[in-house]
């Protein structure tokens, strides 16, 4: 006699599965989130302080002094201009060296090499950067001092630390090394993505290297073009660990990111944890609407 099978689901183990996570969520980010949004309209201040309470009277209090702090004006400027300057040149190179690793004419050898080399700043931990970079412009005896001194082009130790403008290009230089290898790993993904075929009729045709790259590569890496963009820009307006770790902000604010500014509003000193939260607000919403415009600006109206 024929035994009638019973179905089985396994739905209810995938949902057991994702429950770790979901606790993890509420608990570390969900969490913070929400209550970092509810400081931000209260007169919460100190270490420990669970006596706060709302504006009632003014409940955007905080959100009129962030606006109309110098320091955070300054912070936001510094951000966006450091950001610029490292990603430009980084989404250059990361171009450069994509179309070089992905050329169908010109095999390189050893790609996997170069592409390990180049990848590697960006796992090298933010301190020990600072530090690296602390020792090679340092003065008065550094590595880059002695080399531009003797090569003649300055006569005596340039003082890198104290001196704004070159201490922001130092910042700037130090985020690009340390990204345009992870910018190419990401077009290169992109590339080998695309249908070999399509590169077989360019050639037929007759395209050269720099006729199939710009008219074929990029308008097909369009949406990890948008993708690269819009997480740089997240990470450049959120950037913190390096300006942090190698000026700690300075010299006379040249380093001073928005991110550095709310560390300082929060913990250095003035523990003004809802100023802080009313600025961490309004960055999210900073980088939200940017993103958006981006992504409006750079979609595929196809």
């Amino acid at each position: 006699m024929k035994q009638k099978g019973h179905g089985f689901s396994y739905a209810k183990y995938g949902y057991l599965f994702c429950i770790p996570f979901f606790v993890a969520y509420l608990v570390f980010n969900f969490y913070p989130t929400i209550y970092t949004i509810l400081l931000g309209f209260t007169d919460s201040k100190g270490l420990g302080n669970i006596n706060f309470h709302v504006y009632t009277e003014d409940i955007f209090r905080n959100f009129r002094t962030i606006l109309h702090s110098q320091s955070f004006k300054i912070s936001l400027r510094n951000t966006v201009v450091i950001w610029i300057m490292n990603f430009i040149p980084q989404i250059t190179l990361a171009l450069l060296l994509t179309a070089w690793f992905t050329s169908r004419r010109n095999k390189i050898r050893g790609q996997g090499f170069f592409k390990v080399v180049f990848y590697m700043p960006n796992i090298i931990t933010a301190a020990s950067v600072a530090i690296l970079f602390n020792a090679l412009f340092a003065f008065p005896k550094s590595p880059v001092n002695d080399l531009l001194i003797d090569l003649g082009i300055l006569d005596k130790a340039f003082n890198f630390p104290t001196d704004p403008r070159s201490s922001r290009w130092i910042v700037a230089f130090i985020q690009f090394w340390q990204w345009y290898g992870y910018t190419m790993i990401i077009l290169v993904s992109g590339v080998l993505g695309i249908n070999p075929e399509v590169f077989e009729a360019a050639e037929i045709d007759g395209a050269n290297d720099r006729q199939t790259f710009f008219r074929i590569t990029l308008p097909n890496i369009r949406t990890i073009l948008i993708y690269t963009l819009i997480t740089s820009m997240i990470g450049g307006l959120n950037m913190y660990d390096i300006p942090k770790l190698y000026l700690n902000g300075g010299p006379n604010n040249a380093t001073l990111t928005a991110n550095v500014f709310i560390y300082n509003q929060a913990f250095a000193g003035s523990y003004m944890y809802n100023r802080a939260a009313a600025a961490s607000m309004i960055m999210f919403l900073i980088i939200a609407v940017c993103s958006v415009v981006v992504f409006f600006i750079m979609r595929d109206r196809d």
